[in-house]
């Protein structure tokens, strides 16, 4: 049997996929924001989860014997600080000891950043602030309609309010807050200038992602699609590597750099697949109610397979019937998971 196997116990993590239609900006690295440019299509309606629907899902998963749900994420797609379901997410997660992990474009729309970070701490365990540059001219030229001095001011009084929670915490658990950086040709040159200012401004982890091409005119701008562009990634992650080293956070502690190690200058031959770190241990909901076994757009589209709707069945029902399993136990042959990218360095 496949160690992916899901166990009766459940996943570990669930991601709601809660409104992946609404954002503030206009990146036309996702699909989300290549409608709001004109750069691809857009839903008739935005798609959007109902609450009860979410909690639902986690009532479902925290009934199971042993349950071994630790984790949720609010839609990693579109901005889901926008997301009219999200106070309500925050207050079941309190009540059943489960920690948030949430993705959000850095504007903290509605509340703004001092009154989000106190409502997100102590509940959320890592607030991952989407960063693209160490200037304003990179940054906002990579996320349509940014404020990067907003933006900077706004890490600022979502830190301090993590070290206010952190400091009224009786257990002393402290959060983190991250930099998720998309690594492309056009900010490339600023990864080492991004884990300084990440130091600067109390941010604990800068994580890298490679640029995925999903769209025909991203292509130019993956490292990974080229040599050169390969060369440039490994001299600006050795340097990134060597600013983590140098710099410290407010506290003397070094900044933790993920995703940052040196690339074959093949492209035609990446490094070969790892283990999928999703099927069979996380689980995603989409804004319908279907089950996706992982993040992989293909997933979404349904091209794995059908693993059927918490809106007719309960999630935990779900988790453990046969079109998942047979998945899990099977997936290496499958020729999306083939060439996942999910499965070698820097995939996202």
């Amino acid at each position: 049997m496949s160690t992916h196997a899901p166990t009766p116990e459940g996943p570990w993590r669930l991601t709601l996929v809660t409104d992946p239609d609404d954002c503030t900006l206009s990146c036309d690295m996702c699909e989300c924001g290549r409608g709001r440019a004109g750069l691809g299509p857009r839903p008739a309606a935005p798609r959007r989860m109902d609450p009860a629907l979410a909690l639902a899902a986690l009532a479902s998963l925290g009934a199971l014997p042993g349950a071994a749900l630790r984790e949720v994420i609010p839609s990693t797609m579109g901005e889901p600080l926008l997301w009219a379901g999200l106070d309500a997410l925050l207050d079941a997660c309190a009540a059943a000891g489960l920690a948030l992990n949430l993705t959000t474009n850095g504007t903290w729309p509605g509340r703004g950043p001092r009154a989000w970070g106190e409502r997100l701490w102590p509940v959320t365990r890592d607030v991952k602030v989407s960063w693209n540059g160490a200037t304003a001219a990179t940054a906002e030229a990579i996320m349509p309609g940014l404020d990067f001095a907003a933006a900077v001011e706004g890490v600022r009084q979502v830190a301090a309010a993590r070290d206010r929670a952190a400091a009224a915490s009786p257990t002393g658990v402290r959060g983190t807050l991250s930099f998720q950086v998309t690594a492309q040709a056009g900010n490339v040159a600023e990864l080492p200038d991004v884990v300084r200012l990440a130091a600067r401004l109390g941010v604990d982890r800068v994580k890298l992602n490679q640029l995925q091409p999903r769209a025909p005119f991203l292509e130019p701008r993956a490292l990974t699609r080229s040599a050169a562009g390969l060369r440039r990634w490994n001299e600006a992650a050795a340097a990134a590597r060597a600013a983590a080293e140098e710099a410290r956070l407010p506290w003397g502690a070094r900044v933790e750099l993920q995703n940052a190690g040196d690339l074959g200058l093949d492209p035609a031959a990446p490094a070969p697949p790892g283990p999928c770190p999703f099927v069979g241990r996380e689980a995603w909901l989409l804004p319908d109610g279907r089950l996706a076994p992982c993040p992989h757009p293909a997933a979404w589209r349904g091209e794995l397979g059908d693993f059927g709707s918490a809106a007719e069945a309960p999630l935990a029902q779900l988790w453990v019937a046969e079109p998942l399993r047979a998945l899990a136990g099977g997936y290496e042959a499958h020729p999306i998971c083939t060439a996942c990218p999910f499965r070698r360095p820097g995939g996202a």
